[in-house]
């Protein structure tokens, strides 16, 4: 099957846009993580599909692939990416649209100088809806808010060679549309992301998998941030996980209102007033770096 396709990026977080608004494409989760690769498909970390609208309060729909080929609840970053597209497109000539993710509706504003702010909706602490298995664990107090240690190594036999007990992390855990847990680093540049973020992406206490965010806090309107995020890997930047990380930050009380996130591949500007029913605001770029067809092959089914 033969496919258009824009591929797009957000602070070097880049997706795979396919217009499905005249027709769904019925592409299976192994066919989305071909496109996803690298090597054989187009590269991305995420397949964004533009939809038409479910309901008549919306403008469209929004659905989010990773680059493992699972769909997702929320994409940021993505969110971004979508409104630059269906302008450019001409699907629409409205600034700000509505649409539709997997859990809720988001609203996405073109600025007049070409950036984009996503309302993210308000972040989400009960432990269940994040979701977040929190029996026979018990939280530290920190600052004003709490982190949960996670023992990342729990099976881990002990050896002659090694007395050292298993790794501890503090991990801060909420929900933007869907689930992070956030750890303070002292220099995000030498964090052991790529140790620690698949070990925390997969911990049982995260039933449905989550993003790891490495947070450095600089002052309190600068952080530096990298995330390890679930079904994609590390990636150059994470919209839900920068929201999260300031979120964190702002209820550990190390950070102010509005804060500058310094992601490996851009900075985005993230607002939240800390109230439990106050939206976070994202700030930030978006642009398109080509378009193109390509056959997409059918490919054996994953195994069940």
């Amino acid at each position: 099957m033969r496919i258009r396709f824009t591929k797009m990026q957000g602070a070097g977080n880049d997706f795979v846009v396919l217009d499905e608004t005249a027709g769904p494409l019925n592409l299976a989760p192994e066919q989305y993580r071909w496109l996803a690769d690298r090597h054989f498909g187009v590269g991305a970390d995420q397949i964004l599909s533009v939809r038409p609208a479910p309901s008549a309060d919306v403008d469209f729909e929004y659905v989010i692939h990773n680059a493992d080929g699972a769909e997702v609840e929320h994409c940021g970053n993505g969110a971004r990416a979508f409104v630059r597209y269906v302008r450019e497109r001409g699907l629409t000539t409205k600034r700000s649209v509505r649409v539709r993710i997997r859990r809720g509706v988001i609203e996405l504003t073109e600025q007049a100088d070409g950036s984009v702010t996503v309302d993210m909706g308000a972040p989400v602490f009960d432990l269940p809806a994040i979701p977040f298995d929190a029996a026979g664990r018990q939280p530290v107090p920190f600052g004003p808010w709490r982190v949960w240690p996670l023992d990342l190594e729990p099976n881990r036999p002990p050896t002659p060679a090694s007395q050292a007990p298993a790794a501890i992390v503090d991990v801060a855990v909420l929900s933007m549309g869907n689930p992070h847990a956030v750890t303070l680093v002292q220099d995000v540049d030498a964090a052991p992301v790529l140790v620690q973020g698949p070990l925390i992406e997969r911990h049982p206490a995260f039933p449905e998998r989550v993003n790891a965010g490495f947070m450095q806090v600089v002052d309190r309107g600068r952080v530096r941030l990298r995330v390890y995020e679930r079904g994609a890997g590390e990636t150059l930047a994470c919209g839900t996980g920068a929201c999260a990380a300031v979120v964190a930050g702002i209820r550990l009380g190390l950070l102010d209102a509005r804060v500058e996130v310094q992601a490996r591949g851009g900075r985005l500007a993230v607002e939240w007033a800390g109230g439990a029913t106050d939206p976070v605001r994202m700030t930030g770029p978006a642009e398109t770096v080509f378009e193109g067809r390509i056959d997409v092959p059918d490919l054996p089914p994953d195994n069940p």
